[in-house]
């Protein structure tokens, strides 16, 4: 096994580029594994935690690194030399005497508007130091903004939301990795009809299990404002989700909002939810984790609040004039105090639940946690149950976030790039002590193009295996999608299942699912 990297010194790329690329690299021959990022001090202690510590020398936040661990040399050499083409087959730009006649695409934000001088949006993924640059710049050009880069300060968004206040302009993010504006779908997105339901949210991976379960109820979505993961703390106080709210109130197509997100600050919380209720139109509320019981007690009788996503949507849904069932498969559990299991002894079984979306992995934890009691993880309920892994096996529950920085930086997300998960996958099964395995896969435009191709080769092998070795292991799927969207739901369920797996197309189904079988 050989490690190589190679520096492109003062070269920028944005990290959805750079994730294609390292993607690529991993499926071609000899290649274990792969990363192509910005050299930020960051990004090199996680290739370095991974086992892919790339190179001697030095290297600045302005280079790029491409790094391969291969079967050997001539592998290694040969993604490398990939890797700098695809670097190089940039589309062209203006020629040295300015003529923007031929250029294929503007590299800078000054160009797009001087060549499309229509645009009314700026969609920015650049790494974090040039992230706040570049969206002061796209807001005092008149433009919203829709920042899917992360690692941006603090001090940074609150004062680009503020800006973008003053001016009268949204901004979504930062970490913002879903919206659709007028049917317009930007960063990970279901395809859902159009509809009276709009959504605002600081939940990437909520609001798609939202979206999608309205779809398979027969309704519609109008709006999709993103907020960011940030926005609803303290310091931010809410400014994007109070903004959108406001928004959907006004907007003509909408007639019901879904308001999403993990539990806000209970000083900003009252804030959002007393604007929520002044306004005109019904809003369902689903703070993921929260405590209903206040809540309900508090603003049920203003609101509708409901304690998972499906819910939610159902709610929204028949609020908007639906309703609230659908045909086929689908489930929908009684939410209610269960007993705790008990997982003492030699032979009992523990949950291993892989995530690609936190809020999914939120939602789930703050099922299991009752009955099931320590939910160890790297987003833990309690400072108590924080995962460290090291490379070490859990001998316990455990529920797995890798959609979370640690381990996306320098490597695709989850949701496009499966491999990282895959291999965590294979070690859980593994393991005599686990009983059943949860993946979340979220289906949509950016994400994996077939998913199912690649989970269900890797389910019947660990199933086989257990199997062979006189134990059950299960596999339970939470699938978050549209018969819309590219990877088409009924066949990505249909695969799974040949696999051997059981679907659910409910998040809180799934995790109570998972319940039913360590009883």
């Amino acid at each position: 096994m050989v490690i190589k990297a190679r520096v492109k010194r003062n070269t920028y790329f944005d990290s959805i580029t750079l994730m294609k690329i390292a993607r690529a690299l991993t499926n071609m021959n000899g290649i274990e594994d792969a990363a192509a990022i910005m050299t930020t001090e960051a990004n090199l202690q996680l290739l370095e935690e991974a086992g892919l510590t790339p190179f001697e020398g030095n290297a600045g936040a302005d280079d790029v690194l491409l790094v391969v661990r291969a079967s050997d040399e001539d592998s290694a050499d040969a993604a490398l030399e990939s890797a700098e083409e695809q670097l190089t087959q940039r589309p062209g730009v203006s020629s040295v005497d300015g003529d923007m006649s031929s250029q294929k695409q503007p590299r800078s934000l000054e160009q797009a508007i001087q060549l499309h001088a229509e645009t009314s949006l700026a969609v920015i993924s650049v790494p974090g130091p040039y992230a706040a640059l570049e969206s002061e710049r796209a807001l005092r050009a008149g433009l919203h903004v829709f920042l899917f880069s992360d690692n941006v300060s603090l001090e940074d968004e609150i004062a680009l939301k503020h800006l973008a206040q003053e001016r009268g302009l949204l901004f979504m993010g930062p970490d913002c990795g879903t919206a659709m504006l007028n049917g317009v779908g930007l960063g990970f997105v279901n395809v859902v009809p159009s509809g009276p339901i709009g959504i605002v949210g600081a939940s990437g991976t909520g609001i798609q299990q939202v979206m999608s379960v309205v779809a398979r109820l027969g309704g519609g979505v109008s709006q999709v404002i993103g907020c960011g993961g940030r926005d609803l703390s303290e310091k931010v106080g809410a400014i994007t989700t109070l903004q959108g709210l406001r928004l959907l109130q006004e907007d003509e197509q909408t007639e019901v909002i879904v308001l999403v997100s993990k539990p806000p600050a209970p000083a900003v919380a009252e804030r959002v939810l007393e604007d929520a209720v002044k306004g005109k139109k019904p809003v369902i509320v689903i703070f993921v984790g929260a405590d209903y019981g206040a809540l309900e007690k508090r603003y049920g009788h203003r609101l509708v609040v409901v304690r998972t996503l499906a819910e939610a949507a159902r709610k929204a849904v028949s609020v908007s004039g639906g309703s609230e069932t659908m045909t086929g498969t689908w489930r929908i559990y009684e939410i209610k105090p269960v007993s705790p299991v008990k997982t003492s002894g030699a032979g009992s079984q523990f949950l291993s639940a892989l995530f690609s979306g936190g809020t999914l992995c939120d939602e789930a934890m703050h099922l299991w946690a009752e009955p099931l009691g320590a939910i160890y993880s790297n987003i833990p309920l309690k400072p108590e149950w924080r995962l460290v892994e090291n490379g070490r096996r859990v001998e316990g529950h455990c529920a797995i976030d890798f959609g979370a920085d640690e381990y996306t930086r320098g490597r695709p997300h989850p949701m496009i790039d499966p491999g990282l998960r895959l291999k965590r996958l294979q070690k859980e099964a593994s393991n005599p002590r686990v009983g059943v395995i949860l993946l979340d896969i979220v289906l949509g435009y950016c994400s994996h193009p077939d998913p199912a191709s690649v989970y269900g080769p890797a389910i019947l092998a660990a199933r086989k295996q257990a199997n062979s070795e006189g134990r059950s292991l299960t596999f339970i799927i939470s699938l978050c999608g549209t018969e819309g969207d590219p990877q088409r739901l009924s066949i990505q369920t249909r695969r799974l299942r040949e696999a051997g797996a059981q679907v659910f197309t409910s998040n809180a189904d799934a995790a109570l699912r998972c319940i039913e079988i360590l009883r």
